[in-house]
């Protein structure tokens, strides 16, 4: 292993024990238990050893008296192993559980920190893989790392102090096939780690492509290609099944080295045992107590040779788990940065120019723009042009690379995250229901509203009257992103959900564009009673929908390239005026209405 993997681990094994430090108190108690039980395991050799000798060289001394006494003493023993046992089976992993889930509460906190930036190049399956699945290998470790070592490390001291008493030459020459043992396991633990970490990848590229097939099981039905889906999922599935045989193999040779060498060292302790008897260099029952002394030696190597394994997964979901939690919060508060407070709703664009981290091809450059409070401003233009990229810069889902944006004259990176998006409603084509009813997915607006303000905002969205047709009315379950509703049902209580909030700036990204006839003309009834008084960006594909608007922006990657009222642009014959020509002979030839 390379210096710098070495000090990457303990880096993550420095950084991982804060966890410990609230549970200390069950840490220690718990290792203390694990002596207990690992003392009472090494008496009994003792005993077995004290009653040999007794009689083969003394049995008028082994008297029942003795003999319910050393019966007492062994059953006590058992009843404070079977006590300390309990503790460590029950409290030691709860303690475990406890740090898995706090660990798992400040992944899913700092994901929520992160910007769009990282959610754009990163598969949610994979994330959904770390926050699961690899935390659970995590909590064995957090409970059975330091209780393991500790226990091996008392009965190889404990059993080697022993049976140096009893015979150190013999002690010493079982011990030399030790180090043998270890190079064995350190082998075969680095190339289990690495398979381990590649079950852990090929595990979240199955999740991910799960999660991908599921949420489009539609689009797979229609096109009938559920052929096509069970054969990338068997791709991937046997792919994994591949890793996983490897893992296994590797996991063969280290079981078969382990019993190698235990193998080795009790026929070392047989035989060079039975020629120190024959030459009187140990006793028999000595050599008796000896031989289940290095049992318990050979099972305690066993057992932390093995746990070699358990450290391995456990490293690689802490390895994964600080993956995540080094992903840099690129948008942040700003120090001193303060609430925003809106008076009037001026949005102002100085120089802003932008570029995605990933390509650095630039997106935005150089816009100035003045809206001011209560203005609705149409962003039309073809597609890759920067019409959302500009509104997502308002309430920072990205940071713009140069100018900036002011609300009221208060620069966008000078207030806090919380106050700027709180005031700022958002109504999308692609609608996002949660799965609930449809009374939480308005709540979702303003937590904690009452039913008359969710109820009087689902009125002024023209939902109310739908929402009360359905089975159980506002309690009506809306299924997995809302299935169970209809585009324009779920568009009105995306609108619904923005009136609770009812921010002073709105964005409206192609909200009706993909809606029939009848749906938009309702939704955009809607929309226009959603926008007065504010100030709102409508990023428009359906051209009709934004002939009222103060002011429409021809966007393209050259920038703003017009700029005007429809009428105005319509009478330049400019691009504008091309794009509304051209929406209307689709819409003629399509037989619907302008």
């Amino acid at each position: 292993m390379s210096q710098q993997k070495k000090g990457r681990k303990k880096g993550q094994l420095r950084r991982f024990l804060p966890y410990f430090k609230k549970y200390l108190p069950i840490l220690i108690f718990d290792l203390f238990c694990a002596a207990l039980t690992t003392v009472c395991e090494l008496v009994l050799p003792l005993l077995v050893r004290y009653v040999t000798n007794a009689g083969i060289n003394d049995l008028a001394s082994l008297t029942l008296s003795v003999i319910l006494k050393i019966g007492a003493l062994y059953l006590f023993l058992r009843i404070v192993d079977a006590s300390a046992n309990f503790f460590q089976a029950s409290m030691g992993h709860i303690m475990g559980s406890k740090i898995e889930t706090e660990m798992r509460s400040d992944l899913f906190a700092h994901l929520q920190k992160l910007s769009f930036n990282y959610f754009d190049n990163t598969k949610v399956g994979q994330i959904m893989s770390r926050i699961t699945s690899d935390l659970f290998d995590v909590t064995e470790f957090a409970h059975h790392g330091p209780e393991e070592i500790f226990i091996a490390g008392i009965k190889i001291i404990g059993a080697f102090t022993i049976l140096c008493n009893v015979n150190v030459w013999l002690t010493l020459i079982v011990f030399s096939v030790v180090p043998f043992m270890l190079l064995a396991a350190a082998y075969f633990n680095l190339k289990l780690r690495e398979q381990f970490r590649r079950q852990r990848r090929q595990i979240g590229e199955i999740n991910a492509q799960v999660e991908d097939s599921l949420l489009g099981v539609r689009v797979v039905k229609s096109f009938a290609n559920e052929g096509l889906e069970t054969e990338k999922f068997e791709k991937g599935n046997g792919t994994f099944l591949d890793i996983k045989k490897k893992s296994y193999l590797y996991m063969g040779g280290f079981e078969a080295s382990n019993r190698l060498f235990d193998g080795i060292m009790n026929l070392l302790v047989l035989v060079v045992g039975a020629v120190f008897m024959i030459n009187g260099q140990i006793q028999p029952a000595d050599l008796i107590a000896y031989m289940m002394y290095v049992g318990t030696l050979i099972s305690s190597i066993r057992q932390l040779v093995q746990f070699a394994e358990q450290f391995q997964r456990g490293m690689t979901g802490i390895e994964r788990f600080f993956q995540i939690m080094d992903a840099d919060v690129d948008i942040f508060d700003e120090e001193g940065a303060v609430p925003l407070a809106i008076e009037n709703g001026d949005v102002t664009f100085e120089d802003v120019s932008f570029s995605y981290t990933d390509d650095g091809k630039e997106v935005l450059s150089e816009i100035n723009l003045q809206v001011k409070a209560g203005e609705n401003v149409a962003l039309v233009g073809p597609s890759g042009g920067g019409k959302t990229t500009l509104c997502n810069l308002i309430p920072r889902f990205y940071d713009v690379t140069g100018g900036k944006i002011l609300i009221d004259g208060q620069n966008v990176r000078d207030v806090t995250l919380k106050s700027l998006r709180s005031q700022i409603g958002f109504v999308q084509q692609d609608v996002y229901l949660f799965s609930g009813t449809v009374y939480q997915n308005i709540e979702y607006g303003k937590p904690g509203a009452s039913r008359e303000e969710v109820m009087e905002a689902a009125k002024r969205a023209g939902a109310h009257e739908f929402i009360t047709g359905l089975q159980n009315g506002y309690d009506t379950y809306v299924g997995e992103r809302g299935v169970k509703l209809s585009g324009g049902q779920k568009q009105r209580i995306s609108i619904a959900r923005a009136f609770l909030k009812n921010p002073p700036i709105l964005i409206l990204d192609e909200a009706t564009s993909a809606l029939d006839n009848e749906s938009e003309k309702i939704v955009q009834a809607s929309l226009e009673k959603l926008s007065k008084g504010r100030t709102t960006f409508t990023i428009a594909h359906r051209l009709t929908t934004i002939k009222n608007a103060t002011v429409i922006l021809v966007l393209t990657d050259k920038g703003i390239e017009e700029k005007g009222t429809h009428q105005e642009l319509m009478e330049k014959k400019g691009i504008y005026y091309q794009l509304y020509n051209s929406y209307a002979e689709e819409k003629n030839e399509s037989g619907s209405e302008i």
